[in-house]
């Protein structure tokens, strides 16, 4: 069953993040805003050519070579792992998603779509991929956290 729920999430999560990345192409201009949940957050369309935080602008190279070693490695420890929990999974998931997600900007664009701007704080813009690979990180390691403290009890 896991063979099957983890490629769809993984494939639902992707196409949820292109879609909302051609949406706000669509109907943002570039570098514009529209507010979305005023006082939350605002939808502000504008081209990373870096990574988080705009860090390592136009290294592509780079970016395609750390998303092919991140996304093969989380998938082979994924499929290695696919009766471990479901933090591992659910983490495991979200880092493929997320990571595939930007890489089809990249390759496509040259450029990734950010969207999602944080009006109630100072924040980097970021979109639905940077969200997975974020909760996804995050998750990760409460995950090795866990199975380390369950494997001392032993």
């Amino acid at each position: 069953m896991r063979k099957i729920i983890i490629p769809l999430a993984v494939l639902l999560l992707v196409v949820l993040d292109q879609w909302s990345k051609f949406w706000a192409v669509g109907h943002i201009p570039k570098n514009g805003s529209q507010k979305f949940l005023p006082r939350i957050f605002s939808l502000t369309y504008v081209r990373n050519y870096g990574a988080a935080f705009s860090i390592l602008q136009n290294q592509q190279w780079f970016f395609t070579l750390i998303t092919i070693l991140v996304v093969g490695l989380a998938i082979w420890y994924l499929y290695k792992h696919l009766t471990g929990s479901f933090w591992l999974l659910a983490s495991l998931s979200l880092i493929i998603s997320g990571g595939l997600g930007n890489f089809i900007d990249r390759l496509r664009l040259g450029y990734v779509v950010d969207m999602v701007h944080l009006d109630f704080m100072d924040f980097a813009i970021f979109n639905l991929a940077d969200s997975c690979l974020s909760v996804g990180v995050f998750l990760l390691i409460i995950a090795f956290w866990r199975e380390e403290q369950d494997g001392s009890h032993h």
